[in-house]
């Protein structure tokens, strides 16, 4: 299922999801990658409750034969480009605050596609593809719905949400960017956007896309003003997005829920920390929810 990979060992193959259950108010999201050169296969999957409350698992160990599946977390592909199904079962850790406490976590998803797949690198290239090549030049996106149950020790959801897809290959160093900026938000089934903003040492790259009326939309530029907490964490932004076609389109958010997930150089020394904000996006009269992720480089 893999792609043929290089010798670097920080060569990776990951899978991501995310979605949020409006009527629920419970965002998700949650990855797999494999660095096979490594021998070393790690997952994660969040779950941001209403009461403010984070569950959270992290799993590692070697690649082995399961290739989708580490530490109860499993993504099986039902028909490609399409239809996916989410899975996991064991123990996650609720922190709330200070306070932190173990609950037995069930979750299963149907997640399906809502429009074309986006290839990044159809539109990334020449000297953006140079700066970017420590971070997964090979990357693609999609938009889609997940629809399943979630079951927290003996309570149970059901759950109906838009969310996003992320499958991306190539050489992942997750300490090389200085910052990268990627937000995602669904304004219906029918209209949703990707932003991508990377600064590198080398210089900054924009991507992604904007979906209306049926189709994806390349973006060409993107700028982007965040405003920050006293933490220096990020709290909202103001952006504008050129596309393709030469339409600007303007957008403001605010961060509803948040969490960080560190990543810790290989060398000791180096520190990343990803900050993953459940938001709420609004874009002329439509209004939308998504995550907006920040990964700011510390150390």
């Amino acid at each position: 299922m893999l792609h043929e990979f290089g010798t670097h060992a920080e060569w990776n193959e990951s899978f991501y999801f995310n979605f949020y259950d409006k009527a629920r108010d419970i965002c998700a999201f949650m990855r797999i990658g494999l660095k096979p050169n490594s021998n070393e296969k790690t997952g994660f999957c969040f779950f941001m409750m209403p009461d403010g409350s984070v569950l959270a698992m992290h799993g590692l160990e070697p690649v082995g034969d399961r290739e989708l599946e580490v530490g109860n977390l499993r993504f099986e592909k039902i028909l490609p480009e399409k239809k996916w199904q989410l899975a996991f079962s064991g123990m996650m850790e609720r922190r709330k605050g200070d306070a932190k406490a173990s609950e037995q976590v069930s979750f299963s998803a149907d997640y399906e596609s809502l429009n074309r797949v986006f290839d990044y690198r159809e539109y990334v290239s020449g000297i953006n593809e140079k700066i970017s090549e420590k971070i997964a030049t090979q990357h693609l996106e999609q938009f889609g719905r997940a629809v399943g149950r979630l079951t927290i020790g003996a309570k149970e959801y059901t759950l109906d949400g838009l969310g996003e897809r992320d499958h991306s290959w190539g050489v992942r160093d997750w300490n090389a960017p200085k910052m990268w900026i990627w937000l995602t938000c669904q304004f219906s089934e029918k209209s949703a956007l990707n932003v991508t903003k990377l600064a590198m040492d080398g210089g900054e790259v924009d991507a992604g896309f904007i979906h209306l009326y049926g189709k994806n939309v390349p973006l060409m530029k993107v700028d982007i003003e965040t405003s920050w907490d006293a933490n220096h964490e990020p709290k909202g932004l103001e952006m504008k997005l050129k596309d393709m076609e030469g339409n600007v389109h303007e957008v403001s958010t605010g961060a509803m829920r948040k969490t960080v997930v560190p990543f810790a150089g290989r060398d000791g020394k180096s520190l990343s920390l990803m900050h993953e904000n459940l938001a709420r996006y609004k874009m002329g009269s439509r209004v939308g929810y998504g995550i907006a992720e920040y990964l700011i480089r510390t150390g």
